[in-house]
């Protein structure tokens, strides 16, 4: 009899511990267009179909050849906002009205920009010195049209430099006023970055957020590239995802969107939305 009591109690109070803890992954479901980069290529409809049926709600990018008003009519149909959109640098530097423009017709409110042009392997403080010059200027002409310009760092920025790294040169020498950050966590891991302790030691300019976990082994560098085939399903690989966004809802970050490289991702997304959607806090 006693020990079906302690039996009843252990019970009752797993269901309660249960029932008391609130899910740690609350944001709006998002995702990076690069992930099905391939099936966009032959059919974005479908793509589009497929985006809203796994529950997403938010996308990150842009209609690759399709026109931008004809996107956002597709999405706009399939209930997908567009909170960001991306540009390379060099449409930064030669077209930033159209970079705008095209942001604007999307509904985005973030212009991303993820690659510092460098030659591989030797990100250096020219190369920094230099972005941080160009993101400042790109940065107050999308604040002047309504838009806030993040720059995703890919990893390469890890280079030391005096008491820190180029990545810290690159946030402390940007106008925080015109200037943002999106962490893709798998690419600060990759460079030898603790996302975790970015995230606390910058804070609010940090606006954006990619989710991706990378292969537990996979050697790493400075080039910011590694085999797409090294993206696993969240939470299976080597980085501390309920560390990484616990921290990230602490700062407020609003927007997170899962990017998967590799060629798995019908099997790998779906299992990385079941993943988020498990966490407990």
């Amino acid at each position: 009899m006693y020990n079906r009591i302690l039996f009843s109690i252990a019970i009752l109070c797993s269901t309660f511990i249960g029932f008391s803890q609130k899910p740690l992954f609350t944001a709006p479901l998002g995702v990076q267009t690069y992930t099905f980069r391939k099936s966009f290529a032959v059919d974005p409809v479908k793509t589009l179909d497929t985006i809203k049926m796994m529950g997403f709600t938010e996308i990150e990018g842009g209609g690759g050849r399709m026109g931008p008003e004809a996107f956002k009519k597709l999405c706009d149909e399939r209930g997908l906002s567009i909170p960001s959109t991306g540009a390379s640098y060099e449409q930064l530097v030669r077209a930033p009205d159209s970079v705008a423009m095209r942001a604007k017709i999307l509904g985005a409110s973030y212009v991303m920009c993820s690659w510092i042009p460098h030659t591989n392997g030797s990100f250096n403080f020219e190369n920094a010195k230099k972005a941080v010059e160009d993101f400042n200027r790109f940065g107050k002409y999308l604040k002047e049209q309504g838009l806030t310009f993040c720059y995703h760092a890919h990893g390469y920025e890890f280079w030391p430099h005096e008491n820190g790294t180029l990545l810290d040169y690159i946030i402390k020498n940007t106008n925080p006023e015109y200037v943002s950050f999106e962490m893709d966590i798998m690419w600060i891991h990759f460079g030898g970055g603790d996302p975790e302790a970015l995230l606390k030691k910058y804070g609010s300019r940090w606006k954006l957020m990619h989710i991706k976990d990378l292969k537990k082994g996979t050697k790493k560098d400075l080039t910011g590239l590694t085999s797409p085939e090294n993206d696993v399903t969240v939470g299976t690989g080597e980085l501390n995802i309920p560390a990484i966004l616990k921290e990230a809802q602490k700062i407020g970050i609003k927007h997170y969107f899962i990017e998967d490289e590799s060629s798995n991702v019908i099997v790998q997304v779906p299992q990385s939305i079941l993943y988020l959607k498990s966490l407990k806090q």
